[in-house]
């Protein structure tokens, strides 16, 4: 209850604990506080405090209430993730130099001064403890320790409520990293000279206030935080969607300028010889050219790789005419079957006809490339077998081993079955298959294939690195007794390979399908599911349990 008697959003701290030796208060079932029909769900805040009957005055002055109290939760949030982080020392993490430990590359800033003592795989549990990426969680523990480790006037401005968390967060980014060189008394001038007026200015003027007032107290850091930045030179892309993607790249500013202005150039130009395009596109088009170099035959060319997913339409479930049918799988002694059904010689022979009708000439690899084409369920999206082009039309064409053609001079020429060869039209004999498990440590080049073709990114709970770029894992170990097999390999990259490997209180648990569950230490579980495999109403979560992993080397 605010002023003038009105109700209002507000924060206010309670001990959820009854004190010792005091009763606990008897359960209360909410299922019968509930009337017959109605649905529970809890109370909502424009229920309780209704917003149509305030007059204009009052929601403003209700948004600005709003807004402390984000910034009293941030730093409530920032305390809670100081404390967590101590309570993960880095003294368990692999030293350096030794087997297992991270590249200088990998830090992502735990070596700064003020991540010291914090475990390198601390923002990894934090990022599914929040369900949040890994850099928006390193990020979070930046701003944490910028404010309650050399901002301390600026945290207690923002939990006393006199501070809203865009200024405050934007405080943390000018004084926080960048100025982790910088003597604590010099930080304390400047929180003294800005916080009674931080308010009154935008965030972007705060922020650059902040750098002028340190640069002025301390001028070696404004080298030091160029070439800090310098040094974070990369490029990089993610997809948004309708087709498109984003390139960014984050370079010196004169090297920006220049190739803005170059790009600009040669798409006017175009435009100037008659480009009917927008100059938008033709930007990109200067950019790509500039890039890829189409004209320039002194490079060696890049090998592009193209993976096809198509589903396997089913089959008659009529049983296998012959019980050696049972020993179809190449290299195995099983059927491959998904919800019963085999990939049969008939369906590869169908399939070949559909990907021929795709394009003139048929679907062919890309120029000095290769590829795969995944064969998935239509109903599942489960992974079912990978093959390339001409694997595909010599086992069409090749047919089952246990019911060969009846005229296999006409099986060799035509790519459909004979007409009065009824045991290739309903032969069920599964043909291909996932690969087989092996008894040694080291998968196949044929499991490579499958399993990076399944995941296709890194299949840590957030993290989207090319499975190109990862390591496969034995889920359960190969010293413990884990099968060298599809079933219990899974893409990891190199950090979560060795997060799994390395880092205490870890479980990770897969199930057949490829249904990954990933457990942290302080016991919060992701699952992640292999790109395109839907869920299954009956389908259940695997057992979590703790696992020990392969040792190093990878």
């Amino acid at each position: 209850m605010f002023d003038g008697g009105a109700f209002g959003v507000g924060v206010t701290a309670t001990d959820l604990c009854p004190w010792p030796g005091d009763p606990s208060p008897p359960a209360i079932d909410p299922t019968g506080l509930v009337p017959p029909g109605a649905t529970a769900r809890p109370a909502r805040l424009g229920e309780m405090l209704p917003v149509g009957s305030r007059c204009d005055a009052d929601l403003a002055a209700e948004l600005q209430r709003v807004v402390q109290v984000e910034g009293q939760l941030a730093a409530y949030k920032a305390e809670l993730v100081a404390e967590f982080a101590s309570r993960r020392p880095d003294r368990l993490d692999v030293p350096r130099g030794h087997p297992g430990a991270a590249a200088p590359q990998e830090t992502d800033g735990h070596g700064r001064p003020e991540f010291v003592g914090t475990s390198e795989f601390f923002a990894d549990e934090l990022a599914l403890v929040l369900n949040c990426s890994r850099s928006a969680a390193t990020t979070l523990i930046g701003q944490a320790f910028a404010l309650l480790h050399q901002l301390p006037a600026t945290w207690a401005a923002l939990a006393d409520g006199e501070l809203d968390w865009p200024r405050a967060r934007g405080l943390a980014a000018e004084l926080g990293e960048p100025a982790q060189d910088s003597d604590p008394a010099v930080l304390a001038q400047v929180e003294a000279a800005l916080l009674p007026t931080a308010g009154d200015l935008s965030v972007r003027a705060l922020r650059a206030a902040a750098r002028r007032a340190l640069f002025g107290l301390h001028p070696d850091a404004a080298e030091r935080r160029r070439a800090r930045a310098e040094r974070a030179a990369d490029v990089r892309s993610r997809p948004l969607g309708d087709g498109m993607g984003e390139l960014t790249a984050f370079m010196p500013h004169p090297l920006v300028t220049a190739l803005q202005e170059t790009i600009d150039g040669y798409a006017r130009m175009a435009r100037a010889d008659g480009d009917p395009r927008p100059l938008g596109q033709l930007r990109v088009a200067v950019l790509s050219d500039l890039v890829l170099r189409p004209w320039d035959t002194s490079r060696e060319p890049f090998t592009a790789h193209l993976t096809v997913v198509v589903p396997v339409g089913g089959s008659s479930s009529a049983p296998s005419p012959d019980p050696a049918a049972q020993h179809g799988r190449l290299g195995g002694s099983a059927p491959a079957e998904v919800n019963g059904q085999p990939i049969t010689a008939a369906q590869l022979r169908a399939l070949l006809e559909q990907l021929d009708a795709l394009c003139p000439g048929g679907l062919q690899a890309p120029a000095a490339g290769s590829m795969d084409i995944a064969l998935v369920d239509p109903d599942t999206g489960a992974l079912r077998a990978t093959v390339s082009r001409r694997e595909l039309e010599r086992t069409a064409r090749r047919g089952c081993p246990v019911h060969p053609p009846s005229d296999p001079a006409r099986s060799t020429a035509m790519r459909g079955p004979a007409p009065h060869d009824v045991s290739r039209e309903t032969c069920q004999c599964p043909v291909v298959d996932r690969p087989p498990p092996i008894d040694r440590y080291q998968p196949t080049p044929a499991q490579h294939r499958f399993v990076r073709t399944r995941d296709r990114t890194c299949r840590h709970p957030g993290c989207h690195n090319r499975a190109g770029w990862a390591d496969l894992d034995h889920v359960t170990a190969h010293a413990d007794g884990g099968e060298t097999a599809c079933e219990n390999l899974c893409c990891l990259c190199r950090r979560h390979h060795r997060l799994k490997t390395h880092a205490r209180g870890w479980r990770f648990v897969m199930t057949d399908d490829g249904v990954l569950s990933v457990t942290t230490p302080s016991g919060i579980t992701r699952i992640t599911r292999p790109p395109g495999l839907r869920r299954s109403p009956d389908h259940g979560q695997p057992d979590v349990i703790e696992l020990d992993d392969d040792p190093p080397p990878f």
